[in-house]
C-alpha cells in the first residue's frame, strides 16, 4: 500500500466533511462555528501535506508532476485562506476551496504520473518554486473572490440576494479584499520571475519558453489592472474581467505547458 494513501483519504474526507457542514449551515441560515471549521480545515491541510511529502519527495530530487503540483497549490491556497480568515472575513471562500482540496488530493493519489523530470533541491531553485506556488495560490484566491464578487454584484443589481450571498460583507469590502489579494499575488509573482532569472539556468530553453512568456504576459495584465485601479478607479466588471484574463494566462503558463509536456509530448 502506498504510504500516501491513508493521509490522502483522510484529507479528502475532512475536506468533504467541512464542506457539508459549512454548506448546511449556510443553507439553513445558521451561524458557522468558525473555530470548528478552521480546525477541520487545518487538519485536512496537514493530512494533504503529509500525502504530498510521500508523493513528491524522492531520494533523487523533487518529482513535481501535473496532479501533484495541482494538489500542492490547492493546499497552499487553502492554508493561505485559513490564515487570512483570522483577520479578514473571507471564510465563505472555503466553501469553494475545500472541494477543490478534496478533488486535487484524490487525483494526485490515484491518477498515474506523466513523464516528470526531477528538480534539483538547490536553495535558489526551491525558493523560486516556493514563490511561484505562493503566487499561483494568491491569484487563485483572488479569482475565487472575483467570481463571488461577480455573483454578488449580479444579485444585488437584480435585488434578489439569496443563499451564500446574504452572508457576504458589503460590496465595497469585497472589492477591497479582491485588490488586496491581487497586490499580494502581484508582489509574489514579481519575486518569482526575478528568482527565475537568477536561479533557472535558461528561462528561454525550449521546454520553458512558453511558460516564461505567458507568466510575463500575466504579470503585465495584473500590472495594468492594478495601475487602472490606482489611477482610473477601475472596479466592478472591468476589474473582474482583467483578473480572470490574468489568471487564465498564469494557469496556461504553468498547468498548460506541464500537461502538454507530461501527457502529450512525454518530455
Amino acid at each position: 500500500m502506498s504510504p500516501s494513501l491513508l493521509p490522502s483519504l483522510a484529507a479528502a474526507f475532512l475536506y468533504a466533511a467541512a464542506t457539508v457542514y459549512h454548506g448546511t449551515r449556510v443553507n439553513q441560515r445558521e451561524t458557522v462555528d468558525k473555530r470548528l471549521l478552521y480546525l477541520v480545515g487545518t487538519l485536512a491541510v496537514v493530512a494533504q501535506g503529509i500525502a504530498l511529502k510521500f508523493q513528491l519527495m524522492t531520494p533523487l530530487g523533487l518529482s513535481l508532476d501535473f496532479f501533484g503540483a495541482a494538489s500542492l497549490i490547492s493546499a497552499a491556497v487553502i492554508a493561505l485562506t485559513l490564515i487570512a480568515c483570522t483577520r479578514i472575513p473571507v471564510e465563505n471562500l472555503l466553501l469553494l476551496l475545500f472541494p477543490l482540496g478534496a478533488l486535487t488530493t484524490l487525483v494526485a493519489q490515484f491518477i498515474p504520473k506523466g513523464t516528470v523530470p526531477l528538480i534539483n533541491e538547490e536553495p535558489g531553485m526551491l525558493a523560486h518554486i516556493l514563490l511561484s506556488i505562493l503566487a499561483y495560490g494568491m491569484f487563485t484566491i483572488a479569482v475565487f473572490q472575483a467570481l463571488l464578487l461577480l455573483v454578488q454584484n449580479h444579485q444585488l443589481k437584480h435585488k434578489h440576494p439569496a443563499g451564500l450571498i446574504r452572508n457576504f460583507p458589503p460590496l465595497q469590502t469585497m472589492e477591497s479584499l479582491l485588490f488586496g489579494f491581487l497586490w499580494a499575488g502581484w508582489a509574489l509573482l514579481s519575486m518569482s520571475l526575478i528568482s527565475g532569472w537568477l536561479f533557472v539556468e535558461n528561462l528561454f530553453a525550449q521546454h520553458l519558453v512558453h511558460k516564461t512568456l505567458l507568466a510575463c504576459l500575466a504579470w503585465i495584465v495584473f500590472s495594468v489592472l492594478l495601475w487602472g485601479r490606482n489611477r482610473l478607479g477601475w472596479r466592478g466588471h472591468k476589474a473582474i474581467r482583467w483578473t480572470l484574463a490574468g489568471f487564465c494566462l498564469l494557469m496556461l503558463a504553468y498547468f498548460g505547458s506541464k500537461l502538454v509536456r507530461e501527457y502529450i509530448l512525454h518530455i
